[in-house]
């Protein structure tokens, strides 16, 4: 696979989120089949691995650890704090720093390493001055206990905040066809202060691949269900975009999975996708769109088809919108 920059690492073009081999979507598989998945994505050429603490609250970081621990030089680890489950069994944000101390401790004994290659405040803590919580961060980095910062769901404004505070590798957000956000301000201040650009849910979680076409037969714990562009209201509008979307990705003889990586892949070499799979014919599938090289013509048919302006709902519902730091338009 090709490479692009990630701060002082070379990382495979796509990186994978392995969130969804612990929840999120419905019920994820059993841990020897999703330790499976994680080899054969070493051994595809993925070399960053995306976790979090939040992800089945530790399973997600436990199963890497169990599953890759022997094969710790080949990958990028990066993983998340400032949100996770305290000690109440309930899911908080918090950003302080001795949290997020703790939490990376917790994180090594999961992950059975010494350090992690990068870590990101998984959400600014907005009772926390982002210069504190990127303080303790630069501690840990200090300490030998992780090698780069990264941040999540940030404003441009917070970036260069904290930017100031400690050189940031890495901002991670949604960005795909059909979630333009980042491209109000967050992708131009990556630009100018040369940090990588992680895209999670390039795939608008599954939607631009194709597999969902009815959401009500999803799990009644899957996270789509509580998304406004998979509600009765705004998802038959939304469905209507995949004929014409089909129909590009067949003329050019690539999935509609290829034909979104591959878009998202085209807006700039500081641009990391991380789409995450259950299945393995999924994730090999995914990583031909690294060869793809889109032309004028069809990037400009995907554009006009699917953008902010032709997709039904927000992205987030009211509560969660709240947590987040990210422009909206």
């Amino acid at each position: 696979m090709i490479k692009r920059k990630l701060g002082q690492f070379s990382s495979s073009a796509l990186g994978l989120g392995c969130m969804s081999l612990s929840h999120a979507y419905g019920t994820p598989p059993d841990a020897q089949t999703a330790s499976r998945l994680l080899q054969e994505a070493l051994d595809l050429g993925y070399t960053m691995l995306d976790t979090a603490a939040l992800y089945g609250f530790g399973a997600n970081e436990t199963l890497i650890g169990n599953s890759l621990s022997h094969r710790r030089d080949d990958y990028i680890l990066a993983s998340k704090c400032g949100m996770f489950k305290n000690d109440q069994g309930v899911r908080e944000i918090n950003g302080r720093p001795e949290m997020i101390k703790k939490t990376c401790e917790d994180s090594l004994k999961r992950l059975k390493t010494d350090v992690i290659d990068l870590y990101y405040l998984h959400r600014w803590d907005k009772n926390v001055p982002i210069e504190d919580s990127v303080g303790a961060l630069s501690e840990l980095v200090a300490e030998g206990k992780i090698k780069a910062i990264g941040l999540s769901e940030v404003s441009a404004d917070t970036l260069r905040k904290a930017h100031d505070t400690h050189p940031i590798t890495a901002v991670q957000t949604e960005y795909s066809l059909w979630t333009r956000n980042a491209e109000i301000k967050i992708l131009k201040a990556c630009q100018e202060l040369d940090v990588t650009f992680v895209a999670f849910s390039p795939l608008a979680r599954a939607f631009l691949s194709g597999k969902i076409t009815d959401p009500s037969t999803l799990e009644a714990k899957d996270l789509r269900r509580g998304m406004p562009r998979f509600q009765p209201d705004n998802f038959p509008e939304n469905l209507k975009l995949l004929k014409d979307f089909s129909a590009i990705a067949n003329k050019n003889d690539y999935t509609m999975a290829q034909l979104s990586l591959a878009w998202v892949l085209a807006q700039g070499d500081n641009i990391i996708p991380i789409p995450g799979t259950t299945n393995i014919d999924h994730l090999r599938e995914n990583a031909r769109a690294t060869e793809i090289s889109l032309t004028s013509e069809t990037m400009n048919e995907m554009n006009i088809l699917i953008n902010e302006n032709t997709v039904h709902g927000s992205r987030y519902n009211a509560a969660t919108q709240k947590e987040i730091d990210t422009e909206e338009f």
